[in-house]
Parts: C-alpha cells; sequence; structure tokens
C-alpha cells in the first residue's frame, strides 16, 4: 500500500469521524429538551403522587432559598450525603396551605443517587413517598419504589424514623426491604432528612 493510499484512507476515517460527531451532536442537541421535558414531567406527577389531596403544588422562591440557607444545617445533622432539590408548598382551591412536597437526593443508595418526592402535612404528617429514580439492584433495593416498603411511610407522624429488620415495624418505624439493608437506610435517612427541614425550617409541627 503506498503513501498516498495510507493518506487518502485516513483522511477519509477523519472526514467520517466529523460527520458522526457532527450527527451525534445535533441528535443530542434535538433530543435534550425534550428528556428534560420528561423528567421534569415525572418529578410533577411524583408531586401529585404524595400529595393527592392538593389543588396545586406551585414552585416557591421563599423556599427555595430557604434550602439554599439550610444546606449546610443538613449537613451538621448527619446528612451530608442528602441535597434537597426543591420544595414547595401543597394549597387547597383557596391557596391555603395544606403542607409541602419535597424533592429529595440521596448519594448513598447501593447502586448510586435514589431520588424521592415527600409530602408532609404542616401537623408533620407524612402523606406519601414516591421513588422518582433509583439505581438499584433489580429485585433487591430497587423495591424501594414498590408499594409494599414506600407506602409505610405514608400517615406517620413523627420527626424522625428508623427501619427494624424483624418484619414488626413500630409507630415511628418501617419494615427494611430483604436483603437490602443499605437501600433502605439510604431512604430512611432521606426521608429523615426531609423531616428535619420541614420541622426545622418551615412551619410543620407548629
Amino acid at each position: 500500500m503506498g503513501k498516498s493510499s495510507i493518506v487518502k484512507d485516513a483522511l477519509i476515517l477523519f472526514v467520517i469521524a466529523v460527520v458522526l460527531s457532527a450527527v451525534l451532536g445535533a441528535t443530542n442537541e434535538i433530543t435534550k429538551d425534550r428528556i428534560a421535558e420528561q423528567n421534569q414531567l415525572k418529578k410533577e406527577n411524583a408531586y401529585k403522587a404524595v400529595f393527592t389531596d392538593a389543588a396545586s403544588i406551585p414552585e416557591d422562591p421563599e423556599l427555595q432559598a430557604l434550602i439554599a440557607e439550610n444546606a449546610a444545617g443538613l449537613a451538621e445533622n448527619g446528612f451530608e450525603a442528602v441535597t434537597i432539590n426543591d420544595a414547595r408548598p401543597a394549597q387547597d382551591a383557596s391557596g391555603n396551605v395544606l403542607g409541602y412536597v419535597l424533592d429529595i437526593t440521596t448519594g448513598e443508595g447501593y447502586g448510586g443517587d435514589i431520588n424521592m418526592s415527600l409530602g408532609i402535612r404542616t401537623d408533620g404528617t407524612i402523606t406519601g413517598l414516591e421513588i422518582i429514580s433509583n439505581d438499584e439492584t433489580a429485585g433487591l433495593g430497587a423495591n424501594c419504589a414498590n408499594d409494599s416498603f414506600k407506602g409505610q411511610f405514608a400517615g406517620k407522624q413523627t420527626e424522625s424514623i428508623t427501619y427494624v429488620k424483624t418484619g414488626d415495624a413500630g409507630e415511628n418505624e418501617i419494615n427494611a426491604i430483604s436483603s437490602a439493608t443499605i437501600t433502605t437506610e439510604a431512604v430512611t435517612g432521606a426521608v429523615n432528612a426531609g423531616l428535619w427541614f420541614a420541622y426545622q425550617c418551615m412551619d410543620v409541627g407548629q
């Protein structure tokens, strides 16, 4: 093979690579907005699911400011791996605040981040928990998204929840996911971080 042939082949490969890169870039630009819209819709549906009797769950700049102001407080109280991404009031048809919906992410899952929504009434009662996304092990930690696990949090009225492995959970306890203690601890810790924020930084329980 001559030198000119090698150069020609190299140029062809280079052009193909440039074209493919351009196509991939264009595809990403086209799809990224759509993906973002789908992710936001999933979050909005999760918000509604955890506070079903709310007529509206609007964005609230003041609550966003509270999140920023109290980020250090989360870490100081043992929630270093937890981030509160969003907080919104759950309102009735007249605009009265029934409680709050939080968007929370913990980095302590077995497979990485677990993102969830949590509903809390103004008296501190948890209205629901929804797992928005997770990378936990199928058939084990991924069961955190099942009603049999997440449904245990609804109705609890406490500032802190613990878990048991015996299957005999008490008033402020939930049953752990079988063979998935790390996931159970991660979700429970994230819920407790949300409760801390609600009780300490908003008017919950007052």
